[in-house]
């Protein structure tokens, strides 16, 4: 019966997405670190860090947008994700289906990417190859307005709509 019992725990932990998604990075930035101008960043995209003190606003751009308003949106907990910018349509498509109705999240291509995908939240980031992917939407809901965002919850709305 124990075994039983335990089987069951194993596949409830397991469904609730519990524990780190295959092939995410994590990493160690602080938030609250506000600057104007040009910032440069360490990953592609960034995920952490200095950022601009105002935020951009969350939503799908069919143009890239500035790193520096999208990781103020990352401190409040949005996840971003970007795109090769010659992804396919049908792949893009994909991950607009992906975010609609979603309040905290960012879409938008992103030049010089190291994947065709990448997806990223305060401190966490995932590379994919296609749209298909399943982790991709395991990623959105274990961070977008998740624990690891310093400023959870705060607006994503009010803030930067421009597009560069």
């Amino acid at each position: 019966m124990k075994n039983v019992w335990l089987i069951g725990l194993v596949f409830v932990l397991a469904s609730c997405g519990g524990g780190k998604i295959e092939g995410e990075k994590t990493f160690n930035y602080q938030g609250s670190q506000h600057q104007q101008g040009r910032i440069d960043y360490t990953e592609t995209p960034p995920v952490g860090g200095l950022h601009n003190p105002v935020w951009q606003n969350c939503g799908v751009y069919d143009q890239p947008i500035a790193n520096e308003y999208a990781v103020h949106s990352l401190e409040h907990g949005a996840v971003w994700i970007t795109y090769r910018p010659d992804l396919p349509s049908a792949e893009v498509d994909k991950l607009k289906a992906l975010v609609d109705g979603r309040g905290h999240t960012l879409l938008s291509p992103y030049p010089n990417l190291p994947s065709p995908v990448v997806v990223s939240a305060w401190n966490r980031q995932l590379s994919v190859e296609n749209a298909d992917d399943k982790r991709l939407e395991r990623f959105l809901e274990a961070y977008e307005s998740g624990s690891q965002a310093p400023e959870r919850g705060a607006s994503c709305s009010g803030g930067m709509g421009d597009t560069l």
